[in-house]
């Protein structure tokens, strides 16, 4: 009951903001007069001609805006970076159970073995992967110990072709928490049974892993006792168009983020995370306490989108996550306008429940501040487009400002250097911007509709569309 009058109450609030927002920049751009703007320099070159002007912004408002630009960088930078640190230093168990000095210190002395790893795969009519799933997994450079297909109110062959493949079946029973509900109740009767040292690993049937994710990922909890959790980097499957091209783009700045960040996680891909058993146990434990949800259970089935409320759960307890640039995936895109509309408001929505659910800490503050880029996103991006429009209709003669073609080249040439390993369709979408700028209006618009349905406590939907796919079409190196 809680949850239903906080997050409107969050909503009603984000709106307001953004409602503000948009007034007073308005209201400050009609009643700010316009620079004086040099005379125009006409240039003909036989029958075409030209107007160019070659003044450029004041030198201490360029400053100005770099500074602020950088001070807000740095803010939400150095905060992250003492939230992380604090919980990875934290010796206090009792408000960071998952702290890496925590588990060293209870560890230290212990032998717990070799790492076993056990790989779940969540399938609800699965039939037409399954066997390709289980058949790429057994190309992995490090030998699985066990797999576990979870077969949730399938009613195809899902369950009989895994059985063939020889791996083991758990089937769940009245599951209708979907994904979520049924990872809980395969985890409730397998936990008991895990050691310390075990390893859990999530993998959707639809994503194709690197030859090298599970050696690689093996590795780094062999090497560093306080890692609780890895996640993959995620590269969008071939195919589907424009459409595909530009989710390819998105998730390829992504991974390069996160290379940048040495692998520091945001969110624990739901397609193919593996964790310390220990890790999932605790989170367990602490549900109905520390975290919300119920407790013994290691999904929050409230959630829209489970995997984006775990990661937080584990940041909480103050688990240290990577995501290595060696752990590459390949996972769907969608196809249309309406399942990307469809699995992008599940995303949002469940993004802004997630922060509003857990508050403003020092763990969260990082995702806040995305939401309020986003937030400011929509407003900039819009207003630039508008008084793009507006300057085109209201001109007599088109002039050409070099300062700002200059910054636009910029700007256009990190947006192909960022996507240069999705190959030349990926070059060439970024070159041309205006259909990035759209995808991003397009994701403007969902954010806006996510504020506006969790203001008016509009019931959430879990969004998913199920898309025939293929084992070929989901055959691709990784980036």
């Amino acid at each position: 009951m809680q949850r239903n009058k906080v997050l409107p109450a969050i909503g009603l609030i984000s709106l307001l903001v953004l409602s503000i927002s948009v007034l007073v920049y308005v209201t400050l751009v009609a009643q700010t007069p316009l620079p004086p703007l040099g005379d125009p320099t006409s240039v003909n070159r036989g029958p075409f001609g030209y107007l160019f002007d070659a003044s450029i912004p004041p030198a201490y408002l360029i400053f100005i805006a770099t500074i602020l630009a950088l001070l807000a960088a740095a803010f939400i930078a150095t905060v992250e970076i003492r939230a992380s640190n604090r919980a990875r230093r934290s010796l206090e168990a009792s408000t960071y159970p998952l702290s890496p000095r925590v588990i060293s210190d209870i560890t230290r002395g212990h032998d717990s073995g070799p790492i076993k790893l056990t790989i779940l795969i969540p399938a609800h009519n699965e039939a037409d992967l399954i066997v390709h799933c289980i058949t790429e997994l057994r190309t992995q450079l490090r030998e699985i110990d066990r797999v576990v297909v979870v077969s949730d109110n399938s009613t195809d062959a899902t369950a009989e072709l895994a059985r063939g493949e020889g791996v083991e079946i758990y089937e769940t029973v009245g599951n209708t928490q979907k994904k979520a509900g049924a990872l809980n109740q395969v985890l409730k009767a397998m936990l008991p049974g895990l050691k310390n040292n075990d390893v859990v690993m999530v993998l959707d049937a639809d994503t194709v892993l690197d030859k090298g994710f599970i050696a690689a990922a093996v590795r780094r909890f062999e090497n560093d006792r306080g890692l609780s959790a890895i996640g993959g980097v995620f590269y969008g499957e071939p195919g589907s168009g424009i459409i595909g091209q530009l989710q390819r783009n998105e998730y390829v700045r992504y991974g390069r983020l996160l290379k940048r960040r040495r692998g520091r996680v945001f969110v624990l891909t739901g397609t193919s995370t593996m964790f310390r058993a220990r890790a999932l146990q605790t989170v367990a434990e602490s549900r109905g306490s520390m975290l919300p949800g119920v407790q013994g259970d290691v999904y929050d089935t409230h959630a829209l989108t489970e995997d984006n409320e775990l990661t937080m759960a584990l940041k909480t307890l103050g688990a240290l996550m990577e995501s290595p640039a060696e752990c590459g995936v390949i996972t769907e895109v969608m196809a249309t306008r309406k399942e990307l509309w469809a699995q992008r408001m599940r995303w949002q929505r469940g993004a802004l429940e997630n922060v509003g659910q857990y508050g403003v800490t020092r763990t969260t503050l990082r995702y806040w501040g995305q939401q309020l880029g986003l937030g400011y996103s929509a407003i900039a991006l819009t207003s630039f487009l508008l008084l793009m429009l507006l300057t085109f209709l209201a001109v007599d003669n088109w002039v050409w400002f070099p300062f700002w073609l200059g910054v636009g080249s910029i700007f256009i040439l990190e947006r192909m250097v960022s996507v240069w390993s999705a190959g030349w369709k990926g070059r060439i979408l970024a070159f041309f911007l205006i259909p990035e700028l759209i995808y991003d209006m397009f994701l403007n618009t969902v954010f806006v509709k996510g504020l506006i349905d969790i203001a008016f406590n509009r019931e959430a939907s879990w969004g998913h569309i199920d898309q025939a796919h293929t084992p070929d079409d989901l055959k691709k190196d990784v980036n």
